[in-house]
């Protein structure tokens, strides 16, 4: 396979909310398994098709708890998810937490929340109305709604909802102190082992607390693992839904407002369309999850082995672009019926929290469309306030008008 014609080094500076860079699309016809230098030093192999990153997703001998390893690659400025985290670990420990935690986050459950949902995004609404125009969908719509929800479904008690917006700032920064990051993650877990011990005694109808009486024969989770679920359920189900459903909104209304004003009009539409929109609408501020794999022996992927210690990183913005699945890949076809997207990942750890997202932001991007058909952002897109070094591509503010 032929080298890329241009010096690579990871991550690479291009990649917007709208797409990744550039450079993705000549990795995937020239050299679609790419030995990169990392930022800080270092090399990774970076892969980028989508048939080759589900490979990798289903191949064990990726492992993700040997980058926990003593000797295992280090890499500056991208999140490491802490060890014991249920992303950080590999089968058969990651085949238990999963299995117990499938019984808590049912379908039915999920489901269930929808009425709920409904009345958090009506709510939402009125205030927005009652502020503006203008308003911020951010701290208005976006954020409010997707901490509530995910509060609501750990139990978090209503008074304690504020601490969590900081707490997880510095726990998803990247490029800030790594003392504060190591705060954020100390003051989470401590607050979750208060709660989690609560729940033990006082058992509510909340996810939380079905964790906590989950059972598998003898096997049950741990006081630890509970606190550790608690918060990455948290920081997944508040940062990212958030920051999705925000980036979702401004695609929308600043570049398709004719399809915006149309799934207002025909809400039946809009999963088809959901669908779409998260596979281009790019959340991963690496394009990657951040989270990379170890090779614990040389593995061949694509036509190049890995040697067994190096690091790689899957590029799902670039496999949800792979023309050879999606065709005209750049264009959103919000009719698109085929659409394997890799948004929540595949095989083991697909993203427990994928039906929930799903809800979350189809109830809201049909009734925030139909409700206000002429939304629209209130400021030229290079005015927009970005947060920068974070696990996920984030907006500041998104001021709308209508």
């Amino acid at each position: 396979m032929p080298a890329p014609e241009e010096p690579t080094t990871f991550p690479f500076p291009g990649s917007t909310y709208r797409g990744p860079d550039p450079r993705f699309a000549r990795l995937r016809a020239e050299c679609p398994v790419a030995r990169v230098d990392t930022a800080g030093g270092g090399h990774a192999w970076l892969v980028t098709r989508h048939a080759d990153v589900r490979a990798a997703l289903e191949d064990e001998r990726f492992s993700r708890a040997a980058v926990y390893a003593p000797g295992a690659p280090r890499f500056d400025g991208l999140f490491q998810a802490p060890p014991g985290m249920i992303v950080s670990l590999d089968p058969p420990e990651h085949t238990r937490l999963r299995a117990l935690a499938e019984l808590a986050f049912s379908p039915e459950r999920i489901e269930g929340m929808r009425p709920r949902v409904r009345e958090l995004v009506d709510g939402l609404m009125d205030g927005l109305a009652a502020e503006g125009p203008p308003a911020d969908l951010v701290a208005g719509f976006a954020a409010p709604l997707a901490l509530t929800v995910i509060c609501e479904l750990l139990g978090v008690p209503l008074e304690d909802r504020d601490h969590f917006h900081t707490w997880v700032r510095q726990f998803a920064a990247v490029d800030g102190p790594e003392e504060e990051a190591l705060e954020g993650r100390e003051r989470l877990g401590s607050y979750m082992a208060a709660l989690v011990a609560r729940k033990r005694e006082q058992p509510c109808d909340d996810v939380l607390s079905a964790l906590a009486a989950a059972r598998i024969g003898d096997d049950r989770l741990s006081d630890e693992e509970l606190v550790v679920f608690g918060y990455t359920l948290l920081g997944a189900g508040f940062d990212s839904t958030a920051g999705q459903l925000a980036l979702t909104v401004l695609t929308l209304t600043a570049h398709h407002p004719g399809t915006w004003r149309h799934l207002g009009e025909h809400p039946e539409r809009v999963p088809t369309a959901l669908e779409e929109l998260l596979r281009t609408v790019n959340l991963f501020a690496t394009d990657t999850s951040g989270l990379p794999r170890v090779a614990t022996e040389d593995v061949v992927i694509g036509d190049v082995t890995v040697p067994a210690g190096d690091a790689v990183f899957l590029a799902f913005a670039s496999a949800n672009r792979d023309e050879t699945v999606f065709p005209s890949p750049d264009r959103l076809d919000f009719e698109r019926a085929d659409n394997p997207h890799l948004a929540f990942g595949h095989g083991t750890h697909r993203c427990l929290g994928a039906p929930l997202a799903r809800l979350e932001l189809s109830v809201a991007i049909g009734a925030l469309a139909a409700r206000f058909p002429g939304l629209r952002p209130a400021v030229p897109e290079n005015e927009l306030r970005w947060r920068t070094g974070d696990v996920n591509t984030g907006l500041l503010a998104l001021p709308v008008n209508w």
